[in-house]
């Protein structure tokens, strides 16, 4: 069926409520926007849904998400799993409470039980919840940190972690069999609650969250500590009671909330999108900090997986880690810590994704931890943690990716914000009772591993027209391979689709043992590095940058010039 067939279908079905018909009728004539709805379905990747809010197959609503519901419950009833049951949060976003409930009426009419938060939640909870309740599988109604126009629908299985291979490939195949929208499965509310098969959940569940946190701790916070001075923003979203309750059972007295940030928004009206990484997000927080005179400002994405830092430079003015500097700082402190205080296990685990820094692997190295390295996603490092479970292998003790996200403990299987704004507090507190700022501390972990520093370009192409240029991009370094960026030799290449690491000087070709990915990385001398990939969420390529100087500024001169080298530049 082609696209505008599939529109008049859509626009004609009384199955389609009546403001869906509404919304397609003032479409009429509009070609390239009924065109851009209806020419694929939006697609079940391998974490689950994420797209543009509106009518059609491919937008987020009531019906793509029914449709994707209806196949993971396929999928669970083939596996013997419904009588486990799924659990369901959703954050601040546009229709994320009707999702969840949609999601969670599917579940009940084929039987399985539902266990859905009575409101708000962070993503991390939602893993933990997943285990703590002992379910088959947990979904999650949320677009992260994307623009508001943006929702989106992931899928974790019983071990807290998204889905990986080949469960994701196989829900997949469940979904994409369903070509008819009525075929899903509902029920009503009342009805579902009748026969026992969804019940509401809520502070329970926080309590031992929170409990969890808590054990996380490594070092007491002494009374000149609890004295710190923080300003926090939710930007919006679900992380704002969690971070609050946390940092208030820890003790802290002086937290200060940015107030025109604190309540849920769905329309995130204090930002152009609420992103962490994204410096314009920390306007408001930063007025607040001045007044205050704030020793670190906290930020976290909706869904409260992200979190952006801003502390003091010797000059006094704030500025923001990027994602390699926090995890750097993140990770020292709990190696160092534990190593003093002799709870460092023999055979700990430090895990990164492919497009983070490496001055992890000298952090790794020092402590004489495994790292490992997976594919972007933090359901690899989910996956790892599993894995570490089942054959005891290693101990997990920090796993983070450049974008923002850190895991320390496993109570959560995926980035968590919330435990990685505790940890980064409690070493905030212990570096200031030893008279050092966080940003001294950052110098400090420079001077002893090298000046390592990143950067990542992300070109927006949206579209039908921009997903034909990003596969053009994409194939275009695959056939034109540079042999030399930004004065540097690169050395080996590495093709995670093709499965292959070239060395450039021998010619020899071995495999990444990584599952396949749409990703090219350059290995250069002298430890620099470039990775391209198209973004798994958004319509965006990726360019990510990485270099090793002998001072910040010396390594800030190499970073402009890799970054601005020729073969890097997309027409």
């Amino acid at each position: 069926m082609g696209y505008l067939e599939m529109y008049n279908e859509w626009l004609t079905n009384p199955y389609f409520d009546e403001d869906t018909r509404n919304e397609l009728k003032a479409l009429e004539g509009n070609d390239k926007e009924i065109k851009e709805r209806f020419f694929k379905n939006l697609e079940f990747g391998t974490g689950g849904l994420r797209g543009i809010l509106g009518a059609g197959i491919n937008r987020m609503n009531i019906y793509t998400v029914r449709k994707a519901t209806q196949g993971l419950a396929n999928y669970i009833i083939k596996q013997k799993g419904e009588s486990k049951g799924v659990v369901i949060a959703y954050d601040s976003r546009r229709m994320s409470p009707e999702f969840a409930m949609e999601t969670a009426l599917c579940l009940a009419a084929n039987k399985i039980k539902a266990y859905l938060f009575d409101s708000l939640r962070p993503t991390p909870m939602l893993s933990f919840a997943v285990r703590e309740l002992a379910c088959i599988a947990g979904v999650v109604i949320t677009a992260s940190h994307n623009p508001p126009e943006y929702n989106g629908y992931k899928v974790y299985w019983e071990d807290g972690a998204q889905i990986t291979y080949p469960k994701d490939v196989e829900i997949i195949q469940e979904v994409n069999a369903i070509t008819d929208f009525a075929a899903a499965k509902t029920m009503t509310k009342e009805e579902a609650i009748k026969e026992g098969l969804l019940k509401i959940i809520g502070q329970e569940i926080d309590d031992r969250y929170i409990e969890s946190l808590k054990a996380l701790t490594i070092n007491p916070i002494s009374e000149e500590g609890k004295k710190l001075t923080i300003v926090y923003t939710p930007l919006h979203g679900s992380g704002n009671m969690p971070v609050q309750r946390i940092l208030r059972e820890l003790g802290f007295s002086n937290v200060y909330v940015v107030s025109e940030q604190e309540q849920p928004d769905s329309n995130f009206s204090t930002v152009e999108y609420p992103n962490p990484e994204d410096p314009k997000v920390f306007t408001l927080a930063k007025e607040l900090a001045d007044k205050v005179g704030a020793d670190i400002i906290l930020a976290t994405d909706p869904d409260a997986d992200r979190l952006g830092v801003q502390v003091k430079n010797n000059k006094g003015e704030y500025v923001l880690f990027n994602g390699n500097m926090t995890g750097a700082l993140i990770a020292e402190y709990v190696f160092s810590q534990k190593a003093a205080k002799g709870i460092l296990p023999k055979n700990s685990a430090l895990i990164k994704t492919i497009v983070t820094g490496n001055i992890s692997d000298k952090i790794a190295e020092h402590y004489n931890a495994k790292l490992i390295e997976v594919l972007t996603g933090f359901k690899y490092i989910g996956e790892q943690i599993k894995l570490f479970e089942e054959t005891g292998s290693n101990e997990f003790i920090f796993g983070y990716e450049e974008s923002y996200g850190y895991l320390v403990g496993t109570h959560s299987r995926d980035k968590d914000a919330v435990v990685s704004l505790m940890i980064l507090c409690e070493a905030c507190a212990y570096y200031k009772s030893q008279g050092i700022s966080l940003y001294e501390q950052m110098e400090n972990i420079f001077k002893k591993y090298g000046y390592y520093q990143e950067e990542t370009v992300a070109i927006t192409l949206k579209g039908i027209e921009g997903m034909e240029k990003i596969k053009s991009i994409m194939e275009n370094y695959r056939k034109n391979s540079p042999k030399t960026a930004g004065g540097y030799e690169i050395l080996k290449i590495r093709d995670y689709e093709a499965d292959t690491i070239t060395d450039l000087k021998t010619g020899e070709v071995k495999p990444t043992n990584l599952p396949k990915s749409n990703v090219l990385y350059y290995e250069m001398s002298e430890d620099a590095w470039c990775a391209i990939r198209p973004s798994g969420t958004e319509p965006k390529i990726k360019f990510y940058f990485g270099v090793k100087g002998e001072s910040k500024e010396d390594a800030s001169r190499r970073l402009s010039r890799l970054m601005n080298d020729e073969v890097f530049k997309v027409n």
